[in-house]
């Protein structure tokens, strides 16, 4: 009996020990991914694979006295940590998050390329086609349809993943701004909100201009006149874009030139923000009907031709001004 006793006391202490005992981190630290469907013998085998610890009897004692329920992710293992607390952080979710930024005014196709070179997120999305349906989405064009937000994910998360979250964030603040849109606006549907807030979002950096820009334009197709947006026109010419825009741009007729044509774009043209949308559904009131750059990042808004003429001018005079005192000027 007192051999037993003896033989008892020492595994309790053995096992007590490793309770105790930190686990073999590298001193910088270690990061762990949990694959979904994992259990704790797997990942306590990945552990030994990499000398983190060794697999023996206790182990087995302490999940049989801690049972534990283990969230995927990946976790951040700091020096210190011992057995029980890894447990305890595996059965937490207490995963390493990263972010992903889509920017106000990025294209569809400057999406899935920064989507693409996400280091951390599975790629799945290989072409723009394999978005069309994508939980419902509109058949026919995929652009536009984005929230351009900062997304939240974790390790083993997909490009998808991202997409979808984005695409129902801007349904729920396109529906938004629909419904609280003002009356008597010159849109039969919340697509051609959505259209209109993408040529505000690439017309104007400026948060205070955009209601400013969507007025002017609002009141064009009110009139019956030709919006003439320089953005639409690029948006056309696509790839072949050389960043300038020249007058036979303006000429060759496609459905996205809106000095040939009349109306709406078929299409949104980049991914505006929630700011855009609601300008877009609350234009400002006025009678401007032009509006050019002021030079100084904002712009000079006019209610005749002859007042936008005299703005351009004025533009055109600084500029070459600014070209003179700077060669490095553009």
């Amino acid at each position: 009996m007192l051999l037993a006793a003896a033989t008892a006391a020492g595994f309790w202490y053995q096992y007590q020990s490793f309770l105790s005992t930190p686990l073999n981190l590298n001193p910088a630290g270690e990061v762990l991914l949990v694959k979904r469907g994992s259990s704790v013998s797997s990942v306590l085998n990945t552990l030994e694979s990499r000398s983190v610890t060794r697999l023996s009897w206790k182990w087995r004692l302490l999940n049989r006295l801690q049972p534990s329920t283990i969230m995927a992710g990946e976790y951040a293992l700091q020096p210190g940590l011992s057995p029980p607390q890894l447990l305890d952080l595996l059965a937490s979710g207490k995963v390493i998050t990263y972010r992903f930024t889509i920017v106000e005014g990025w294209s569809l196709q400057q999406l899935l390329d920064n989507l693409g070179r996400d280091p951390v997120l599975l790629h799945t999305v290989v072409k723009t086609a394999e978005l069309t349906g994508l939980d419902q989405m509109p058949v026919g064009h995929s652009e536009g349809w984005f929230l351009p937000e900062t997304y939240v994910f974790t390790g083993g998360d997909k490009d998808i993943d991202v997409l979808r979250r984005a695409y129902a964030a801007m349904q729920f603040s396109l529906e938004q701004a629909w419904e609280s849109r003002d009356d008597n606006l010159p849109y039969e549907t919340p697509y051609e909100l959505l259209t209109m807030a993408s040529i505000v979002e690439k017309e104007t950096s400026l948060p205070s201009e955009r209601p400013d820009i969507a007025g002017v334009f609002v009141r064009r197709l009110q009139q019956k006149w030709r919006l003439e947006t320089d953005p639409t026109v690029i948006y056309g010419i696509g790839e072949n874009f050389d960043g300038d825009i020249k007058s036979n741009d303006l000429k060759a007729d496609n459905p996205y030139n809106t000095y040939t044509r009349y109306g709406l774009p078929p299409s949104p043209i980049s991914l505006p923000g929630v700011a855009a949308l609601q300008a877009a559904a609350h234009p400002a009131d006025g009678e401007a009907m032009f509006f050019v750059a002021s030079g100084q990042g904002g712009h000079n808004f006019s209610v005749t031709l002859q007042e936008h003429n005299k703005a351009v001018q004025e533009l055109l005079k600084n500029r070459a001004s600014q070209r003179n005192n700077d060669p490095q000027y553009p």
